[in-house]
């Protein structure tokens, strides 16, 4: 008897030593959570700080980049990855009315400002009647370009164009300004031909033409509304956007550090879009 209790006494404190190794195994252990996050080229900067701050709970962002921007939420709903944060809302919306995904925005990233810059003006004061005015020649592009210039008075549209308002939506424009659509690459080019041009930013900073010393009207956090389908976002499978290991990414993106790393490497070109009021 006494054999068979010092035994079972050995297996209890076995038991318990194991019990004990597993429980430290785990908070010790350097596994992570992986997400794979679909993004579109190289705009990467902002995920390195991002890891770091994620690091304490144990999760890792992996990018997967995609040339495409028609891939990243096919590769999404089909489960390739996990999250993707490469588009603003309009796109997410025109993607999920035409192709029928289940996913959904799950948080609010940046927003590329759309400015008016002029080779021959230097403010909006210097706007004459009949002057030109170029624009983005596409749906999106253009009706972001003509909100714009109602932004600054120069024209009203109609109330029930929302965000994507064409010419024909013009009601209002006292100095008869002509409004010259042209494709958005090209606009910078045209720029000694006209008054001014409503440029994109990518294209603006490809073109080497400065916010702060080219533009007559800067796009700012204050000027932009919290319902722009414009911004940006982070995007889920909608069964999964209430997944805590993606909202503590959400979290961690929107945070100081990585307002911070945005501004040190794209200055104006985008501002971050969770402060919007």
């Amino acid at each position: 008897m006494k054999k068979i209790s010092l035994l079972l006494v050995l297996i209890l404190s076995l038991g318990v030593l194991t019990a004990c190794g597993n429980e430290v195994s785990n908070v010790d252990s350097d596994e992570f959570n992986v997400v794979k996050v679909g993004i579109v080229g190289e705009e990467s900067v902002m995920w390195g700080p991002i890891n770091d701050i994620l690091e304490k709970d144990k999760i890792r962002v992996e990018l997967v980049k995609f040339s495409d921007y028609n891939l990243p939420n096919q590769a999404l709903a089909d489960g390739e990855i996990d999250l993707n944060a490469f588009q603003h809302k309009a796109f997410l919306n025109s993607e999920i009315e035409a192709k029928g995904y289940d996913i959904v925005a799950i948080g609010d990233t940046l927003i590329a400002p759309l400015n008016i810059y002029s080779k021959n003006i230097k403010s909006l004061d210097e706007i004459k009647k009949n002057d030109k005015i170029a624009i983005p020649n596409d749906v999106t592009n253009g009706g972001r370009a003509l909100k714009v210039l109602e932004e600054v008075g120069l024209i009203k549209v109609k109330e029930e164009a929302s965000y994507t308002p064409s010419i024909e939506d013009i009601t209002e424009n006292n100095l008869n300004l002509e409004i010259i659509q042209v494709d958005a690459a090209q606009l910078p080019a045209l720029l000694p031909d006209v008054t001014a041009a409503v440029i994109n930013g990518n294209y603006a900073h490809d073109y080497g033409l400065d916010p702060d010393k080219d533009a007559i009207y800067v796009q700012t956090i204050e000027s932009i509304k919290k319902d722009n389908p414009y911004i940006n976002c982070i995007v889920a499978r909608t069964e999964d956007k209430d997944n805590l290991i993606y909202q503590k990414i959400v979290q961690a993106y929107q945070t100081e550090e990585v307002a911070k790393v945005v501004e040190e490497s794209y200055g104006d070109l985008y501002l971050p879009a969770w402060n919007i009021k």
